[in-house]
């Protein structure tokens, strides 16, 4: 590399991945690598035998023998909660499903009842302990979904702590609007009603405010159909802005089309997607999320269509899924040991 005379500060003294793929090396392993830094920007990278001659430092960080690497990025995550939900995984065990849980008034309708009664504070606070967890396992990036409000004053709640984590955290926060999550008790019945409200009131409202990045659904018999979320969507792309989908998690319910004929970011969960969703998907440049902490923690046997995803080119991400019903986790790198693990991922 291009000689470089000072830097404000240089890691070495451990193996470096730049995840730059070369010949059989899908790492881009640097055994012994170093890694320099200036105006808070990569400015050398190599084995740190190729130091350029006369170089200095102002800080000089010895890595132990640890690894380093690219920030991880946690792109489906319901980071902004109240309460807990923690006695429903032993329902689970003793045989009750996700539905059944929330017909006995569990479910994510809980969720939304305590964090409707919580205040920004309590929020932020809640929310940035959870962050501190996911930043301290590498994330510097990480999406955060609304959708545990179903109501004005909450949604807005939530996108705006999300926002002043952003702001005040050492990490990156993009927000997604979920207000179709599930249908609200209030609407209960009446789910085109209460997307016509989010499509035309709502989702503008919030847009307008810069609270919202992207849009999501839950695409599922029990909370959304394909045309309440195409409604939505369509909102969405007069507003310019991006769509993401929950697709074909507890069933194949056409979210995974909806996904393609929107261009969506991505398709999450798709374990009941069949080989022409993966195909449309494919077509229309979305990403895979997968996210095993989900399919483990609700005892799921339906494994993700890997197979297709691969035959067709769809790139495949993991995410932690992090909610206080589904998917406690914390980590990202568990995710990804979950995947390898549960679905034959490769490292």
């Amino acid at each position: 590399m291009s000689a470089l005379p000072y830097a404000e500060a240089l890691w070495l003294g451990g193996p470096i991945a730049t995840l730059a793929p070369a010949g059989d090396d899908p790492w881009g392993l640097l055994p012994d690598g170093a890694i320099a830094v200036s105006d808070g920007r990569i400015v050398w990278v190599g084995a740190a035998s190729e130091l350029p001659g006369g170089f200095t430092a102002a800080e000089v960080h010895d890595l132990g023998g640890r690894w380093l690497l690219p920030g991880l990025i946690d792109c489906h995550t319901h980071l902004v909660w109240a309460g807990s939900r923690v006695e429903e995984y032993e329902r689970r065990l003793a045989g009750a499903s996700y539905e059944d849980i929330a017909r006995a008034g569990g479910g994510i309708l809980a969720t939304v009842q305590a964090t409707r009664a919580a205040d920004a504070g309590a929020l932020y606070a809640a929310a940035a302990a959870r962050l501190a967890d996911l930043c301290a396992d590498g994330v510097t990036t990480v999406e955060i979904k609304s959708g545990y409000g179903l109501d004005v004053g909450t949604e807005r709640r939530q996108l705006e702590v999300a926002r002043r984590l952003g702001q005040e955290q050492p990490v990156n926060v993009y927000t997604s609007f979920l207000g179709a999550h599930v249908v609200p008790p209030e609407y209960s019945g009446r789910a085109g009603l209460w997307i016509a409200f989010l499509a035309d009131e709502l989702l503008p409202m919030l847009a307008a405010d810069g609270l919202v990045d992207a849009v999501d659904a839950y695409c599922e018999p029990f909370a959304y159909t394909p045309s309440h979320c195409e409604t939505l969507f369509a909102a969405a792309r007069a507003l310019g802005l991006p769509v993401r989908v929950h697709a074909e998690q507890r069933s194949r319910s056409g979210g995974a089309r909806v996904a393609a004929r929107f261009a969506a970011l991505s398709a999450d969960h798709l374990e009941y997607a069949d080989e022409s969703d993966i195909a449309a998907l494919a077509a229309a440049g979305t990403v895979a999320v997968l996210l095993p902490g989900a399919f483990l923690m609700l005892g799921e046997r339906q494994v993700p269509p890997l197979a297709a995803l691969r035959r067709h080119g769809v790139p495949i991400a993991l995410a932690s899924d992090l909610n206080p019903g589904t998917s406690p986790l914390r980590s990202p790198r568990l995710a990804a040991a979950l995947g390898c693990q549960l679905w034959g991922l490769t490292p």
